[in-house]
């Protein structure tokens, strides 16, 4: 009798962690459904608002400058991240906070002013999720909200633990100018895309 509650027991468990997979699953498809619909809402809008765009070339001075913000719904945003090997267009805002990064990549740090602008982003199939298959080459375009247009491509792809934040925002020492970066599937790494300014 003891052996068949216990037999019991094990398959109403493995059937409750089956059901709680599922689930979960189900949460995670509709949250990126959601994130997806409302990136690209902003995009439409942020786009209504730009200007021509023309290529973006620092001037004397930008280095100082702050970076330009569209405020869309109550969100500042500072451009629009366009990866075209991805069928990518993205809203992006001025800082982050995990409540941000639900509806769109946002800002973690830097600037394309100073060319050392690191963006993050969840790793929703419609968000980062993909640019962990991304190619050495690829192209990049940050398009600001006064139109100007950045472009850059892959150099490199890193795997970087959580906690080397240094790592992550130190341009310094390597040669790139823009990173993008998102959690990896298992949750214990992230991806991080660095990418070169193309003159």
């Amino acid at each position: 009798m003891g052996i068949n509650r216990k037999g019991t027991l094990s398959i109403f468990i493995g059937l409750l962690l089956m059901a709680a997979a599922l689930i979960l699953t189900i949460y995670n498809i509709w949250d990126g459904d959601r994130a997806k619909k409302a990136s690209d809402e902003i995009v439409e809008k942020l786009e209504a608002t730009l200007p021509d765009g023309e290529p973006g070339i620092l001037e004397y001075g930008d280095i100082d400058r702050e970076l330009p913000t569209e405020t869309i719904d109550g969100y500042r945003y500072i451009g629009i991240l366009e990866i075209p090997g991805l069928d990518l267009c993205l809203p992006v805002m001025d800082v982050w906070d995990y409540e941000r990064l639900k509806i769109s990549p946002c800002r973690y740090t830097g600037s394309y002013f100073t060319d050392d602008m690191v963006i993050c982003a969840h790793n929703y199939a419609q968000h980062f999720g993909s640019i962990r298959w991304m190619d050495i080459g690829d192209d990049i375009y940050f398009i600001t909200v006064e139109g100007k247009v950045y472009h850059y491509q892959v150099s490199n792809l890193e795997t970087v633990r959580p906690t080397a934040i240094e790592e992550m925002i130190d341009s310094r020492e390597a040669d790139w100018n823009l990173t993008l970066f998102t959690c990896n599937a298992d949750g214990q790494t992230r991806c991080a895309v660095r990418c070169v300014r193309v003159q």
